[in-house]
C-alpha cells in the first residue's frame, strides 16, 4: 500500500481523496493555482506544492509539474479527480514511465474510451448497444450537415474528446446543424485542444442513466448497479439519484452486464462508468464510458456501503477487488444536489466572489465512511470566508442525502436545502427546491428535456408554487414578535415610552412595482414559555415554536406539530426594514408593520427604477474577453456587442433592440463585476 499520494486537483474532489487517505493512513499531498492558495484542500493535505497561475492551463494542467511534484514530495501514486487530467491519456502513461502509480484505468483503457469514436466501435465489438450514428471525424460544417440529413434529424453534434456538457450541440435542422459543429468544434479546441467532432441520432425522451463498474488488475469487474441523472440542465447534470426510480429489474441487469463486457474488453482497472441513453421503452444505448470518478459518485456509495476512492487506491495498489457481483448491496435510495455557484433568477449565470456565509445543513454521514446510513453528507471545497475564483467550474458543494425509500429522500433533501446557507454569492438551491417539489419529479416520470420543458422561459419566483404560503407570512409576524420581546427587555427605557409587545401586526409582503399585500395578523402565546406563539392569519392558525436565537439565519422549529427548516434575516433585500423568509424554494420580503403603520404605508407613492436600457450591463462578475463593436457603430438587434467569460462558459452578450453604440466604458481584458456598465447607446 501506498505512504503518501498526491491529489492532482483542487476543490471537492480533492478533499473527498483526502478523507479517505486520511482513514486509510497514508500522507496526501495537494497542489494548487495561484487562486487557491487560500483553498480547503491545501489546508488538508499535509503539504501543498504550487503549480503556478491561476489560469488552468497554466497550472492543473500541466502534467509535467506534477509528475515533477511527485518526486519532489516523494508521492507515489497520483489521484486524478475528475476533470483537468483525470482522463488524459498521455498524463497516465508518463505516470507509468516515471514508476508513479496512476490511480484510475491503465493508459490504453483511458486511450480506447477517452475517444468517443473508437469507444463506440469498440462497445459494437463488446455487443454493447449503440446508437445509430456517423462514427469517424467530420471534415467541416458542410459534411455535417450533410452527414445529419442522413441519419435524420435531431441530431447530437460532440466532441469526440468532450465531457462535462462542453463541445456538444443538438440540431433540429441543417442551420443548427452548420453552426452547432463550428461552435462545437471552437469548444472542443479550447476546451480539450482536440477538434474532431461526431454525429448521432438524438434520442427522443430520453434517460441518462448509468453504471458504476470496477475492475481490478487481476480482470474481476463488477458493477454496482446504476445512477439516474436525468435531471440535466444544458447537458450539465442538476440531481443525481441512485437507483433509478425508472428501471426495471430485468433492465438494470442487462445494463450492468453490458456495462461490464466493454469494461472487461478494455482490461478496465479502477473504478469507471458507463453512462446510456434508455429511451421511453427502456430501450437503452451505449453512450460513452467514464474513465474515472463521477462527480455524482457518493450515491453510490449510500445505496451500497462502500467507498469508491478506497476501492480505486486499493486496485491501483496491485490488491483484488474484496467483493463479488452477488456481495453488492442495494440498500434504501440516495439523492445528491449540485450547489453551484450561479444565480437562477439571471438565467443561471455563474457567480463569483467572496462567501460571506457558508452553513451547510449538519453532517451525519461522512466522506469516507460510507457505511453510515440514513442521514445528510455535505461533499465542499469551500469555507466561510473564502472566494470561489472565475476561473474553475460553478461547483461549490454537493448535497447527499440518504433515505430509507425514494420518497424519505426527498423529504431529507428539501429539509436539507432549507437549511443551507449560502450569502455574499448566488447559488442555485432555490431552483433545486422547486426541482424537488415539482410533481413529475416526486412521481418519477422525467427524462433529460425535464427542465427544458418545464423551465422553458428560465426560473423566476413564480414557478415555486408554495404549499401553504400563509406559513411564510405567520413566521415572519413570529420572528417580529421575537425581535419585539426582546425589544421590550432591554433596561433603562424611559418611563412611559418603553417598547410594548402587540400582539395585532399587518404583515405586509412587498411585491413588484409596489404591488403590495397586506395581511392582518393576530400572535399570542399558546404556551407560557418563550420561542412559542399563535399566529392567526385569516382562517389560519400556526402554532410556532422555535428556540432559534435572533439574528441567525437558519431558523429549526416546529409548526402545528410539524419540524420546519427555514431561513430568515433582516434587512437582507431592497427594505432594510424588511423580513427575508425563504422555505422551500419560496422568497419573500414582508414588512411586519402595527395597524396604523401598515395603513399608512399603503400611502406611500411607488418609486419607479431608472431607465438602464441605454446602457449595455454585465449580466454577470466575469472576464470581458472581447468587444465587438466601436463607438458610433450601428447595431442592430441580435447583433453581437461583447463577450464575458468566467467559469470556463462563455457568454455572449446580443444587442435587445438597434441602436448606436455612443460610449466604450470597459476595455478587453478588464474583470467586472455584476451590473458594471461596459458601453452606452446614444
Amino acid at each position: 500500500m501506498f505512504t503518501k499520494i498526491l491529489i492532482a486537483n483542487r476543490g471537492e474532489i480533492a478533499c473527498r481523496v483526502i478523507a479517505t487517505a486520511k482513514k486509510m493512513g497514508i500522507a496526501t499531498v495537494a497542489v494548487y493555482s495561484d487562486a487557491d492558495k487560500e483553498a480547503r484542500h491545501v489546508k488538508l493535505a499535509d503539504e501543498a506544492v504550487r503549480l503556478g497561475p491561476a489560469p488552468s492551463r497554466e497550472s492543473y494542467l500541466l502534467a509535467e509539474k506534477i509528475i515533477e511534484a511527485c518526486k519532489q514530495t516523494g508521492a507515489q501514486a497520483v489521484h486524478p479527480g475528475y476533470g483537468f487530467l483525470s482522463e488524459n491519456e498521455a498524463f497516465a502513461r508518463r505516470c507509468e514511465e516515471e514508476g508513479i502509480a496512476f490511480i484510475g484505468p491503465k493508459a490504453h483503457s483511458i486511450a480506447a474510451m477517452g475517444d468517443k469514436i473508437a469507444s463506440k466501435k469498440l462497445a459494437l465489438e463488446a455487443k454493447v448497444s449503440t446508437i445509430p450514428g456517423y462514427n469517424d471525424a467530420i471534415a467541416g460544417a458542410e459534411q455535417a450537415v450533410e452527414i445529419a440529413k442522413g441519419i435524420g434529424y435531431p441530431v447530437m453534434i460532440k466532441a469526440s474528446a468532450g465531457g462535462g456538457g462542453k463541445g456538444l450541440r443538438v440540431a433540429y435542422n441543417d442551420k443548427e446543424a452548420f453552426e452547432g459543429f463550428t461552435a462545437c468544434q471552437n469548444e472542443a479546441r479550447n476546451s480539450f485542444g482536440d477538434d474532431r467532432i461526431f454525429i448521432e441520432k438524438f434520442v427522443q425522451e430520453p434517460r441518462h442513466i448509468e453504471i458504476q463498474v470496477v475492475g481490478d488488475s487481476q480482470g474481476n469487474v463488477i458493477y454496482l448497479n446504476e445512477r439516474e441523472c436525468s435531471i440535466q440542465r444544458r447537458h450539465q447534470k442538476v440531481i443525481e439519484e441512485a437507483p433509478s426510480p425508472f428501471i426495471s429489474e430485468a433492465t438494470r441487469k442487462a445494463m450492468g452486464e453490458q456495462a461490464v463486457q466493454l469494461a472487461k474488453a478494455v482490461k478496465y482497472q479502477s473504478a469507471g462508468t458507463v453512462e446510456f441513453v434508455v429511451g421511453k421503452d427502456q430501450d437503452f444505448y451505449f453512450l460513452e464510458m467514464n474513465t474515472r470518478l463521477q462527480v455524482e459518485h457518493p450515491v453510490t456509495e449510500c445505496i451500497t456501503g462502500l467507498d469508491l476512492v478506497e476501492l480505486m487506491i486499493r486496485v491501483a495498489a496491485g490488491e483484488p477487488l474484496p467483493l463479488k457481483q452477488q456481495d453488492v448491496k442495494r440498500d434504501g435510495w440516495a439523492l445528491e444536489c449540485r450547489i453551484n455557484a450561479e444565480d437562477p433568477f439571471r438565467s443561471f449565470l455563474p457567480s463569483t466572489g467572496r462567501l460571506v456565509r457558508f452553513q451547510p445543513p449538519e453532517e451525519t454521514m461522512f466522506q469516507a465512511e460510507p457505511e453510515k446510513k440514513y442521514g445528510v453528507r455535505v461533499d465542499t471545497g469551500v469555507y466561510e470566508g473564502g472566494e470561489i475564483p472565475m476561473y474553475y467550474d460553478s461547483m461549490i458543494a454537493k448535497l447527499i442525502v440518504h433515505g430509507t425509500d425514494r420518497n424519505d429522500a426527498i423529504h431529507k433533501m428539501r429539509a436539507a436545502l432549507n437549511g443551507f446557507v449560502i450569502r455574499g454569492i448566488s447559488s442555485n438551491i432555490p431552483f433545486q427546491s422547486a426541482l424537488l417539489a415539482h410533481p413529475k419529479f416526486v412521481s418519477g416520470d422525467f427524462n433529460t428535456g425535464f427542465i427544458a420543458e418545464n423551465y422553458a422561459h428560465g426560473f423566476v419566483a413564480e414557478d415555486v408554487p408554495h404549499q401553504d404560503p400563509l406559513f411564510l407570512v405567520a413566521l415572519a409576524a413570529f420572528m417580529h414578535r421575537r425581535y419585539r420581546a426582546r425589544a421590550s427587555g432591554i433596561s433603562g427605557q424611559l418611563a412611559g415610552h418603553e417598547v410594548k409587545v402587540g400582539e395585532a401586526f399587518v404583515v405586509v409582503v412587498l411585491g413588484a412595482e409596489g404591488q403590495h399585500q397586506q395581511y392582518p395578523v393576530a400572535v399570542t402565546d399558546f404556551q407560557d414559555k418563550s420561542g412559542s406563539s399563535a399566529v392567526q392569519v385569516g382562517a389560519n392558525s400556526y402554532k410556532i415554536e422555535s428556540t432559534a436565537t435572533l439574528g441567525q439565519i437558519r431558523v429549526q422549529g416546529s409548526c402545528n406539530g410539524q419540524g420546519f427548516t427555514a431561513q430568515v434575516e433582516r434587512g437582507a433585500g431592497k427594505n432594510p426594514l424588511a423580513l427575508r423568509i425563504a422555505h422551500n424554494g419560496t422568497q419573500i420580503e414582508a414588512l411586519v408593520l402595527s395597524p396604523l403603520g401598515a395603513r399608512l404605508h399603503a400611502l406611500m407613492p411607488y418609486k419607479a427604477p431608472p431607465d438602464l436600457s441605454k446602457f449595455l450591463l454585465s449580466p454577470m462578475p466575469g472576464l470581458l474577453v472581447h468587444v465587438a463593436v466601436q463607438e458610433g457603430q450601428k447595431v442592430q438587434a441580435g447583433e453581437k456587442l461583447a463577450v464575458i467569460e468566467a467559469m470556463k462558459m462563455e457568454n455572449v452578450l446580443l444587442a435587445t433592440q438597434d441602436g448606436v453604440v455612443g460610449k466604450l466604458v470597459a476595455g478587453k481584458g478588464e474583470s467586472l463585476s455584476v451590473d458594471q456598465v461596459i458601453l452606452e447607446f446614444v
